[in-house]
């Protein structure tokens, strides 16, 4: 892969108008751009339609949890939306990622189109040990990250969304072809946010991760091609 093909820009902005404007400029420099919560909440369908219909490859972040027949119908509606990827929360469990995956993989065929990359999410990276052990997960970070992982993997599912900090035990135990996409990207010109567990650009590729998201350091930046610029330059070394 090359480094554009590797870097996701996340649109986490409140209205269609900066999306696209956002799109416009990066459009050169980014492999795929997330739609999360905020920017759905505002815009709805019609905003992933406009960024695809521009060129732009969609990560639907909405980490669907819920019960099993409830996600793998909103999945299939998200098939329909010609998303490249989208994720589920893998603490939805077997039978819930499972269908999804069935639902998604028959609709796509139905369609004749791509299949979505359909991902599960583990821990999310705003999350350190003790924020784990406060909602009862007793297990180290890594274990049930790991554990997380490989139910995702044995569901049919294309991959995950974990830190960086557990790229390289993904890889290691879930195969080459296994997607990783790893959020909490910092460059080490940039602020971490209220991100816990981070890694640079380069240091995420190199523990394994297939794409790496970059959010705020990209879209709040003076400069956001030059900022994208900066971090391909760096994961390209």
């Amino acid at each position: 892969m090359n480094p554009k093909e590797r870097l996701i820009v996340a649109l986490d902005v409140d209205t269609g108008e900066k999306a696209a404007a956002l799109a416009s400029k990066l459009k050169d420099d980014a492999g795929a751009f997330k739609i999360g919560f905020e920017l759905f909440s505002s815009c709805g369908p019609s905003v992933v339609k406009e960024i695809s219909s521009s060129g732009g490859r969609v990560f639907l972040d909405l980490k669907f949890h819920d019960i099993p027949n409830t996600v793998s119908k909103a999945a299939v509606s998200v098939t329909r939306l010609g998303v490249f990827m989208f994720n589920v929360h893998a603490l939805g469990g077997y039978d819930m990622m499972k269908k999804t995956s069935d639902a998604v993989s028959a609709e796509a065929s139905r369609l004749k189109i791509a299949r979505p990359k359909i991902l599960a999410v583990t821990i999310l990276t705003s999350m350190d040990q003790k924020a784990l052990e406060s909602v009862g997960i007793s297990d180290k970070m890594e274990r049930e990250v790991l554990k997380l992982a490989e139910l995702a993997k044995s569901a049919s599912l294309d991959g995950v969304v974990a830190s960086p900090a557990e790229a390289a035990a993904i890889r290691q135990r879930c195969g080459e072809d296994f997607i990783i996409v790893t959020p909490g990207v910092r460059p080490a010109w940039a602020e971490a946010g209220d991100q816990k567990r981070v890694a640079t650009p380069k240091e995420a590729i190199a523990n394994g991760a297939t794409y790496i998201v970059a959010g705020r350091p990209v879209t709040e930046a003076a400069d956001p091609a030059g900022a994208a610029k900066k971090i391909l330059k760096e994961i390209s070394i």
